[in-house]
């Protein structure tokens, strides 16, 4: 058994005034298969860079393997991919590496192609061996999926279950579920390390988080009894320092003796429940602190005086060269949420884009009932810059209401001041569905809307479709996701 030691970990990036990591410690086995997960910006790709010692810390970082990053850039993609992969593994024998490719379930002949010319998921599985098949190194995994469809996905998974030693950043619980046995999260306040994978830390989480609120409320309960039953002391004790030094009234003395003594008793229980109230005040201070906050969003969809809102015959994408996949027929009806599914290159965005109106050359028909309105959030969101109050101006939504959206999705108000290009691609992509949900339509185009968002914003989307039940058109690999909101899902085949 080897460790990875972290000790008294301190990290901020330069000009910032938080620390992203404060004091933390941290020990870790390095043969688990470890699922790393937290929201986003709150530092998982900062741990693994400074894992890798791109960043100055404070504290120690300790470790006996040599640790080994994906995604990594490849230096010269023209080369066949055979000779990219003996650049990284020059004492590997040809059969291992076929070994590996059967895993993935690649075909060999990828690697007599230009690297550049295979797919983002055949370039992915495609490094994923070449990594695992170094001698003791560790691997630090951040989002591989975010280029591989749903059955890439599920070949990785299980390709990494058959592994140890690395860790992996993902949002894609069923992802988690199925490689991984130890789960790290990366908490407003602390890391949380828990063995077993996603489902078991999730409930445990849940668990937690209910009893910190109920034991809140009991708490909050109690110091208003102690706040009460202080006042009224107060008031006796008024009552009393007055009899003491008061008149004859009914011709007797007070005796202040017995005064006296009665005020004393009073007073130590005063004191006892000051003593109680402080112990209850200091143990709320230490409850919610690691709650993540998710609260509800809105959605306002339009009502089409039609049923039918899209209908498809034989419809495919066509470039010149024929259809990418074979034609399909299908109708959209409101209150429906048809996900498009398949493997990469079967053409799911070009039927998106399509139906949102735009001139893609295909073989078919697609009808749209007219007076459609249509919100789009699509796949690429590199194209933003520029502030939030412009974007909000330019795409004619509200921007009080826009802004309210993302900081229900966590955005912090820092956020708000900066240049969208400097924004990490979550935030870029909950920007696009900030927008989306602003906006209110017949029908809803997300095209592949969870790419880099945290497993928290998953679930409030997942909540809001659920309660709002738009009319949606959606390609997305996360299968929990589409086992959740999808009430049918059409496969394109390629041709």
């Amino acid at each position: 058994m080897s460790l990875i030691q972290i000790t008294d970990l301190t990290f901020a990036y330069d000009g910032s005034w938080d620390n992203v990591f404060e004091h933390a410690s941290l020990q870790l086995d390095t043969s688990w298969r470890l699922g790393l997960v937290g929201r986003n910006g709150r530092g998982k790709t900062t741990l693994l860079r400074l894992l890798m010692g791109e960043y100055e810390y404070a504290g120690t970082i300790s470790a006996s393997v040599t640790f080994d990053y994906f995604p990594f850039p490849v230096l010269h993609p023209e080369r066949d991919a055979m000779e990219v992969v003996e650049a990284l593994l020059p004492e590997t024998e040809s059969w291992e590496i076929y070994r590996e490719l059967s895993d993935l379930e690649l075909d060999p002949e990828a690697l007599f192609r230009p690297f550049s010319s295979l797919s983002n998921g055949e370039q992915t599985k495609l490094l994923l061996a070449a990594l695992f098949l170094r001698p003791n190194r560790f691997l630090l995994l951040d989002e591989p999926t975010n280029h591989l469809d749903l059955e890439g996905r599920q070949v990785v998974s299980r390709y990494l279950s058959r592994k140890q030693g690395f860790i992996l950043v993902s949002h894609d619980r069923a992802f988690l579920d199925g490689c991984t046995d130890h789960i790290l999260s990366i908490n407003k306040q602390n890391f949380d390390l828990q063995q077993g994978n996603f489902s078991s830390w999730w409930e445990n989480k849940q668990r937690r988080d209910q009893w910190e609120r109920a034991e809140n409320e009991k708490l909050r309960r109690d110091i208003a009894r102690l706040d009460a039953a202080a006042r009224r002391t107060a008031v006796w004790s008024d009552r009393a320092e007055a009899a003491k030094i008061g008149t004859r009234n009914s011709g007797l003395r007070p005796d202040r003796g017995y005064i006296g003594h009665k005020a004393a008793k009073v007073m130590k229980r005063s004191k006892a429940a000051e003593n109680r109230r402080r112990e209850a005040a200091e143990e709320k201070s230490t409850l919610l602190k690691n709650i993540e906050q998710a609260p509800p969003l809105k959605l306002h969809p339009l009502s089409h005086p039609k049923q039918r809102l899209a209908e498809a015959d034989r419809l495919a994408s066509d470039y010149g060269l024929g259809p990418v996949c074979a034609p399909v027929s299908f109708t959209l009806t409101q209150g429906e949420r048809l996900a498009l599914t398949g493997r990469n290159g079967t053409g799911k965005s070009s039927l998106l884009k399509l139906v949102c109106g735009q001139e893609i050359p295909h073989t078919g028909s697609l009808s749209l009932a007219s007076g459609l309105v249509v919100s789009i959030v699509p796949q690429d969101s590199s194209f933003l810059r520029g502030n939030l109050t412009d974007f909000a101006d330019e795409s004619g939504i509200d921007e009080t209401l826009f802004k309210t959206i993302l900081r229900k999705l966590d955005f912090s108000r820092a956020q708000f001041e900066k240049d969208m290009a400097g924004y990490s691609a979550g935030q870029k992509k909950k920007v696009l569905l900030a927008r989306s949900l602003c906006q209110s339509a017949h029908l809803y185009v997300w095209d592949e809307p969870l790419n880099y968002i945290d497993l928290f914003s998953r679930i409030q989307l997942e909540q809001l479709i659920l309660e709002y039940q738009p009319t949606m058109l959606l390609v997305e690999h996360d299968r929990s996701f589409l086992d959740a909101v999808a009430t049918r899902t059409l496969r394109l085949e390629r041709t």
